[in-house]
């Protein structure tokens, strides 16, 4: 138990803090320096998230359906549409649609219910079979339906009298045998439908029953088995040739039509090149680029202030917000000045930039070719221009070659894209080497490791710090 100096007339206590703050200066040397570390450190992860968002662009940029994206045109637009895969090579299409796919319906002919009478479908037939016109007839209903080959699908249902009206058609719709059963209540009639559009059944109905219960069908329901409508393919021509489908949808080598009308006459389709979406692309990859030499360039050329250390907590005490915020934006200037590590990412970036490759177009080797060139601005410090017009012509006279010259890979011959990947990993796994990661331990990597040894450093004065103060005490 320490004795305030009362007695003596001393004040101990405000001797003792002199003295150790005097002694405290470098363990606050050291905490400034572990301080200066870790802003170093979080300095070099920003570039490092900067340099990751500019590799997943340059992995969209080497896609080839960045630049053989397609898109299409109609004359008759109600009538036909279309959409075109990267294989669809540019040009016009005749198409002309006479029928259009249908679903097979069949329907109860008129109201099943006797004039006047309230019908509930949920509740059990047998206590409304006198409202029927027709009679109650129940037992075994085969229903029968057919495949895209024409081969028959038969289910059987048990028709309860205690079942009510919307349980047998839910058992119908459940045979998942691609017929849909309801009643309207509207009308007071039901309807019978097929779920796909098409015609199965050459030589009839696309809906069929029989079995004990058929008169269930036929008598209660009031549904006349010749009277089914529907059930057609979609005929149409496709550059003359007449083609069917059980849908009102057709895929040819890769043009995919939708129909949605008869045509008047012929309707033609267009397909050309979207040179839009790689221009997007592209443009966006010119500005990530710019933003990286402009960030990379700031830190590298930032001034350093050695006069505004890291505060210290009793510095941070007598200071205003904001004297802290004035101070701390000087302290934390030119962390990454004059970096090795950053200056080596963008000057094998600017390498790769000036590549000649080989797409087999010579009109397109360089990226001034496709109008991407330098900045001639000094002060730009290698950003580049993009001239869309040239971009777009270029893209629509040859994108292949445009894509190769990105995205080419060969030993020998690797596109601008494939390069900068290169180039772009190497600077993560170098920069990672020296802040690490998020998920990384301090000891494996190299600002980790320094703090590190700060850390037991400052741990050990810490302990010093503390006997010394007991020591100042014990003597006055």
């Amino acid at each position: 138990m320490r004795i305030s100096g009362l007695a003596s007339g001393m004040d101990i206590d405000a001797l003792v803090k002199d003295l150790m703050r005097a002694e405290r200066i470098p363990l606050n040397k050291l905490q400034q320096d572990r301080q200066w570390l870790t802003w170093q450190r979080d300095a070099y992860r920003e570039m490092n998230t900067l340099l990751s968002s500019f590799n997943s662009l340059l992995l969209e940029i080497e896609m080839s359906s960045t630049y053989q994206s397609k898109i299409t045109t109609s004359t008759q637009q109600q009538a036909v549409t279309a959409t075109a895969s990267t294989t669809v090579p540019p040009g016009s299409f005749s198409i002309e649609v006479s029928q259009l796919a249908s679903q097979a319906v069949n329907a109860s002919t008129e109201d099943i219910i006797v004039n006047g009478e309230s019908f509930d479908p949920n509740e059990s037939l047998i206590n409304q079979a006198d409202k029927f016109k027709g009679s109650l007839v129940t037992g075994n209903l085969t229903v029968i339906t057919y495949d895209d080959n024409g081969q028959t699908i038969e289910n059987e249902i048990t028709i309860d009298e205690n079942d009510s009206l919307n349980v047998v058609l839910g058992k119908i719709s459940d045979l998942d045998n691609g017929v849909r059963a309801f009643y309207d209540t509207n009308s007071n009639r039901v309807f019978f439908e097929r779920t796909d559009s098409g015609s199965r059944n050459e030589n009839g109905n696309e809906i069929e029953f029989t079995g004990e219960a058929l008169g269930f069908i036929t008598n209660t329901l009031g549904i006349d088995l010749n009277s089914e409508q529907g059930g057609t393919n979609a005929i149409f021509k496709y550059n003359g040739i007449e083609l069917e489908s059980k849908t009102n949808s057709y895929t040819l080598n890769g043009l995919t039509l939708n129909f949605h009308s008869q045509t008047s006459g012929i309707a033609v389709i267009g397909v050309q090149n979207d040179v839009e979406n790689a221009v997007d692309k592209i443009k966006e990859f010119v500005d990530k680029y710019n933003e990286i030499v402009e960030t990379f360039n700031s830190k590298l050329t930032e001034q350093r202030h050695r006069d505004y250390p890291p505060l210290t907590n009793e510095q941070r005490q007598e200071m205003s917000e904001n004297e802290i915020e004035l101070w701390e934006e000087r302290a934390m200037s030119g962390l990454l000045r004059g970096d090795s590590t950053l200056r080596t990412v963008l000057s094998n970036m600017r390498l790769s930039m000036n590549s000649i490759i080989d797409t087999g177009n010579p009109n397109i080797k360089m990226l001034s070719d496709v109008g991407i060139t330098p900045s001639t601005n000094y002060s730009d410090n290698g950003k580049l221009n993009l001239d869309e017009s040239k971009l777009r012509e270029a893209l629509q006279l040859d994108s292949d070659s445009v894509y190769k010259l990105f995205s080419n890979e060969d030993v020998n011959n690797n596109g601008i894209s494939t390069q900068l990947r290169q180039d772009v990993r190497t600077g993560l796994n170098d920069i990672s080497s020296i802040a690490g990661r998020v998920s990384q331990q301090d000891q494996q990597y190299a600002i980790g490791r320094r703090i590190g040894d700060l850390d037991n450093r400052i741990s050990v004065f810490e302990d010093r710090l503390k006997r010394t103060e007991d020591r100042y005490f014990r003597q006055f």
